[in-house]
């Protein structure tokens, strides 16, 4: 990879390099438009927390009511995450990754 070093005055706008903003749709952006934004990053992020939820349960050959019972959790907050209506949190979130990291381990270790 090729590096390029270059010199800017912050003082000097002339200076300083062309970016790819387009200052007429920032400027028009309305407070309304920002918070549909991260409405909508709010819910892809929920649906890939529910995708992470369904791929880990279905990798340990579980359905919903057997992993629930096996993780102690209720099987309407399983169901609740996969279909993207929560998200898990916390300590279900660490338990989730380490199902999906060692899975016998962690399996064993809630036995």
């Amino acid at each position: 990879m090729k590096t390029v070093h270059i010199s800017i005055d912050p003082a000097k706008r002339d200076s300083l390099p062309e970016g790819r903003l387009d200052l007429e749709r920032l400027n028009a952006t309305t407070e309304r438009d920002i918070a549909k934004q991260q409405q909508l990053d709010d819910a892809v992020a929920m649906l890939d927390a529910a995708k992470f939820a369904r791929r880990v349960r279905k990798r340990l050959g579980l359905s919903q009511s057997e992993f629930s019972r096996r993780i102690d959790v209720s099987l309407e907050t399983i169901r609740n995450w996969e279909q993207g209506k929560r998200c898990p949190t916390g300590a279900a979130k660490a338990l989730l990754k380490i199902l999906d990291k060692a899975p016998e381990a962690a399996l064993a270790a809630l036995d």
